[in-house]
Parts: structure tokens; sequence; C-alpha cells
């Protein structure tokens, strides 16, 4: 479900993180993404309430992979929404996987940034960007 994007500083030889989390309907292509700083069980429970209160007259199934983070015992489920755990090794059943090629194609493909700020930021216009686009969300999940 995250996606990572990486800044690499010119100051130093290390690399920052950033993590985008998303959730997709395959029936009509609507999305939701929020960008964390972590991929850890604090992080899945902020995006799986975020999620859930987006759609608080729905019932949420959300496809995950067995990462430890989303499949530790200590999350609090909405009420409103349901893990499934597809079996390993099929991101067919997964089809929030598909989203990520086209930001990293159209978005990031040979970019540097300078900052984990300047990255930041232009991830955030390019998830609102596929976010206002269900037509073409659609066409990569369903």
């Amino acid at each position: 479900m995250p996606s990572t994007y990486t800044a690499i500083m010119p100051d130093n030889s290390t690399q920052t993180y950033v993590y985008a989390y998303a959730a997709v309907s395959a029936a009509d292509g609507e999305l939701d993404i929020l960008i964390l700083p972590q991929v850890n069980n604090h992080c899945i429970q902020i995006f799986l309430n975020e999620v859930a209160s987006r759609h608080r007259n729905d019932r949420i199934i959300l496809a995950l992979d067995e990462a430890g983070w989303h499949c530790s015992h200590s999350l609090k489920l909405p009420h409103n929404l349901r893990l499934l755990m597809p079996p390993p090794y099929s991101p067919e059943f997964n089809p929030a996987k598909n989203l990520w090629d086209q930001p990293r194609e159209k978005s990031f493909h040979n970019r540097v940034f300078d900052s984990l700020d300047a990255l930041e930021n232009h991830l955030e216009v390019a998830m609102r960007d596929m976010e206002k686009d269900r037509e073409c969300v659609y066409s990569l999940v369903a």
C-alpha cells in the first residue's frame, strides 16, 4: 500500500524517505492518499482511520499485503473497515499496487530533489493530481 519516495541529500551521503499511502476503489477509481513519514503501526493506523472517516457511510474492504505493520494485532480497525490479506505474491488482488508506476514515470522520472521538503511538495502535487483524475485511476486498477 505505501510507496517509497527518496530524497538524496547533496550535502551528505544519507537518504531520507517519505511514504505515500493509498486506498483505491476498483469500482470507480476513487482514490484516497496520505503522505506520511514512516511505515509502521502508528502510520498505518492513521491511514486506516482517515480512509474510514472519509467514507463513513461505506463498508470498506481494504486489500493489504502481509507487511508486519499491516497485520499487527495492535491495529484498531474502524467499524466500517475490514482488512483482506491476499495470498503472498499476488499483486493482482491489490489494485493499489498498479498506481505507483504512473507517478514514478510521469512525475519523478530522473528527478533529483534538493531537500525532503522539495520532494514532499512535488509528491503532494502529483498525488493531488492523481486523486482528481478518477478516469485514469480507474483505468489503472479496474
